[in-house]
């Protein structure tokens, strides 16, 4: 049996997802505050099924005003209120013939011949209609006491008298709301006596895709014996690993947030292991019986100590663990093992456990934890649920990218059992992880991405099986692609609030400093800055509108101009890998018009030699603005195209959205003498905007500057197009340069970039402008620890 999907709706921000489960490890990953610990929470929650845990807060924001409505709205005496909202949880179980008798209880039909069964938990009023009633007769005894205290007569309500202090007094009262003043007021205090767990047997025939086909379908209750509850007890056990493990914390104080080490592996013993018999001996014979202890724990230790060797621990020149007895001839039956360390060398030492890293420490508490959780789940037997869930929260605590990977990798060996393998019991592991080297370790397929779809009150999160996406039947080659790019730049995308693609090395090195220039309220957003090259950005849309990513692409208009047919041979020949110029030929793909085509279109492969952007007849030659956004091919018809046509929504009633940036038309004054020109890179485009200062000798390391300088702006526009077209420009030391130079030291940022990174700006960023204000001031050409920036580019992370 496993456990292939629940659907967790009305609990906070969690409006109605469905989560599908990976039949081993399912990865829950997503931006802060996207939902992956409610969606933990409100499982462990709703099956616990405790009325007085939960909180009017525990509804999702938006039904606040739905709840209200139905307690204002005026009803005769008779007639049943509006249903009030309830928090649902269905769980749907795949089953084989071997859990059918398990699971006989939750079968909709004698009839029933299909895959997998469900059991829906509602968090639910007792009694709508009486819930309302007793609501309104609260709300009106206290309002008519309220009305009466304030209509009191008196005497004399002149100021600063008695009468004029009662007076005002009884005005004050007249604006008090006393409470009950709305439903959900009362029900802050009243939820658990008002609400209560039901539970329903759900018919599969009647869903699809874990949604009811029809609106008000109603599923069968489960009777009371032997309850939801127990039924669902005997299908599932559910255990957590929560990340907060404050091992050994010194400023903890002695209190319950320090967790020894050595006091885990000792309640470890106590628990789960062969205990010994002859302690007795050990009060006659304190030295004997500590050796004998000793070999007694290396002994019953030896399987979780292999276990735990797994995992690459301990390693080359690491301490290894040894258990030793810690014996007092006072109280030798109530005395813990303990951890030591031992340090190799000439000679050797032995250490405490507290004397080791809190990575070994934490990977070792993990094992230990999972090995307890899951010899408790055992010793359950004629009782034991078939099937063991296990949420993981944030394992890479303290571990180190390489450990983290090898844990993701073994940990379900960890848990292997001979008598359990392949055999009525499971195991299904939950990682909910901010580790993007967890997810290179484990690709797409067990990935839940947790995406936020709005930052208003009505703010909800929609999750993302990318399983489906891997496996879709349509461009096969292009996920593959973007599988392996990912697992290279160790797919921080999926922990970001929004995610900036860039043409090359220059952009990926200069766009910190541009948006410190152009857009100071991005620095506290948390960004992914992917260097994928204008041939490969439009390999994204799919997985962008996937996930539904906000994404700013920034790319180049890479103006070429188109050859004739007979040029075909000569172009196929450079493609081959002759060594040619940086002009010479390049390959691309055109859409023509094609009458025998069911679009009227094909793409054909065309071929074109660099050119000015201001050729006759120049198109560009990058994908991305041929096949993704804006659609247009001819250098013209990019200029043409307004700011709504370089912007693209991702999906319907999201705020989602994706929006290209390439270098347009922009004033560039020489001399006298001003034009509207356009560069067709970003180096282009930025020695034409700051033409004065690459100019100067003192920034002549740039590379842009000319040995005459120029007479007009068409002038300067073609050297330097020459120039950056050139073989010998190096594109990698230009940046460099910028950057030493600093951003507020002369240059400004490309007006098409700046662009880009203001609506990126009003999409993502959560500083307020008086924030970026004062930040201003502090500001530096680096951005410090301080500064709180979170740009992540590629695998480097810069703050």
């Amino acid at each position: 049996m496993k456990l292939q999907a629940y659907r967790l709706q009305n609990y906070r921000r969690l409006r109605d997802v469905v989560i599908e489960l990976d039949d081993e490890i399912s990865i829950f990953v997503g931006a802060n505050n996207s939902g992956k610990t409610s969606a933990v929470q409100g499982l462990y929650s709703m099956l616990r099924g405790d009325a007085k845990k939960f909180e009017l807060f525990d509804f999702s924001a938006a039904l606040w005003g739905e709840i209200d409505a139905i307690g204002s709205t005026a009803s005769g005496e008779d007639e049943e209120p509006k249903r009030l909202p309830s928090i649902l949880l269905d769980l749907w179980f795949r089953v084989g013939e071997d859990d059918l008798a398990t699971a006989m209880s939750l079968l909709p039909s004698t009839e029933w011949d299909g895959k997998c069964v469900g059991i829906r938990v509602a968090f639910e009023p007792r009694d709508a209609y009486e819930l309302v009633r007793r609501f309104r007769e609260l709300h009106e005894r206290a309002n008519h006491a309220a009305i009466a205290l304030a209509s009191k007569p008196t005497a004399d309500s002149e100021p600063g008298t008695e009468a004029g202090a009662e007076a005002e007094a009884r005005a004050e009262a007249s604006e008090y709301k006393p409470w009950p003043e709305s439903l959900t007021k009362y029900l802050t205090k009243e939820l658990s006596k008002e609400y209560t767990f039901r539970y329903y047997v759900l018919d599969e025939r009647a869903f699809i895709g874990y949604q009811a086909k029809e609106a008000d379908y109603e599923p069968l209750p489960l009777g009371k014996e032997p309850g939801g509850a127990a039924i669902l007890k005997s299908l599932l056990r559910v255990d957590f690993l929560r990340a907060q493990r404050h091992l050994d914390d010194p400023d903890a104080g002695g209190s319950d947030r320090a967790e020894s080490l050595s006091r885990r592996l000792s309640r470890f013993y106590h628990r789960n292991l062969e205990k010994r018999g002859d302690d007795h001996a050990a009060l006659k014979a304190l030295d004997t019986s500590e050796k004998q202890l000793n070999f007694h724990l290396e002994e019953v230790f030896s399987d979780t100590l292999k276990r735990l060797a797994k995992l690459g621990y301990p390693g080359v020149n690491n301490p290894e663990i040894v258990i030793r007895a810690d014996l007092d001839p006072t109280a030798v039956l109530g005395q813990n093992a303990k951890v030591h360390y031992v340090v190799p060398g000439a000679v050797t030492a032995q250490l405490p456990d507290t004397y080791n890293g809190l990575g070994f420490k934490n990977l070792v508490y993990m094992v230990v934890e999972l090995l307890d959780l899951h010899e408790q789940w055992k010793a359950e037997e004629d009782k034991r649920a078939p099937l063991h869930l296990v949420f993981i929260e944030e394992p890479e605590a303290h571990l180190h990218a390489q450990v983290q990977q090898v844990f993701i990798r073994n940990v379900l060996r960890i848990l292997e059992d001979a008598n359990d393998h392949a055999t009525f019991f499971h195991t299904q592991l939950v990682v909910t992880t901010h580790s993007p080297h967890i997810l290179y370790e484990r690709g797409f397929s067990p990935i839940r991405y947790f995406r936020r779809v709005s930052d208003q009150l009505a703010h909800h999160t929609d999750v993302r099986n990318l399983s489906l996406f891997k496996t879709g039947e349509a461009d096969a080659p292009a996920r593959e692609f973007l599988q392996r790019y990912l697992k290279l730049t160790h797919c921080d995308l999926f922990f970001s609030d929004a995610v900036i693609l860039v043409e090359g090395n220059v952009e990926r090195l200069l766009l910190p400093a541009m948006i410190e220039s152009a857009a100071k309220r991005l620095r506290s957003s948390a960004l992914t800055i992917l260097e994928v090259g204008g041939a490969f950005a439009h390999r994204f849309q799919e997985l962008i509108a996937f996930v539904g990513l906000t994404t700013l692409v920034v790319t180049d208009l890479d103006s070429v101009t188109v050859k004739p047919d007979d040029e075909k041979a000569a172009a196929q020949t450079a493609d081959a890998g002759d060594a040619v110029d940086e002009d010479d030929l390049k390959a691309f793909e055109l859409e023509d018009d094609d009458a025998t085509q069911p679009s009227g279109k094909q793409k054909s492969k065309k071929y074109g030699s660099t050119c000015h952007a201001h050729m006759e007849g120049a198109v560009t030659s990058n994908q991305t603005l041929i096949s993704w956004i804006p659609k247009k091919r001819s250098v013209a018809e990019l200029w043409e195209v307004t700011a709504e046509q370089k912007t693209l929504s991702l999906a319907e009633g999201s705020t989602a959205a994706v929006r290209v940036a390439y270098q347009t038309k922009v004033s560039v004054t020489v001399g006298s003498e001003t034009a509207l020109l356009c560069g067709r890179t970003l180096e282009e485009a930025f020695g034409l905007e700051n033409s004065n200062w690459c100019q100067a000798e003192a920034n002549r390391a740039l590379g842009l500057k000319l040995k005459r300088a120029p007479s007009s702006p068409e002038e300067l526009a073609e050297k330097l197009h020459d120039r950056v077209a050139g073989k010998n420009f190096d594109k990698t030391r230009f940046a460099l340069e910028v950057l030493a130079s600093g951003p507020l030291n002369g240059w400004k940022v490309p007006a098409y970039i700046a662009e880009g990174l203001v609506w990126l700006e009003a999409k993502v960023a959560h500083e307020l402008e008086a924030d970026a204000a004062v930040a201003t001031e502090a500001a530096t050409i680096k951005p410090t620890a301080a500064d709180t920036v979170s740009v992540i580019i590629g695998t480097e992370h810069t703050a």
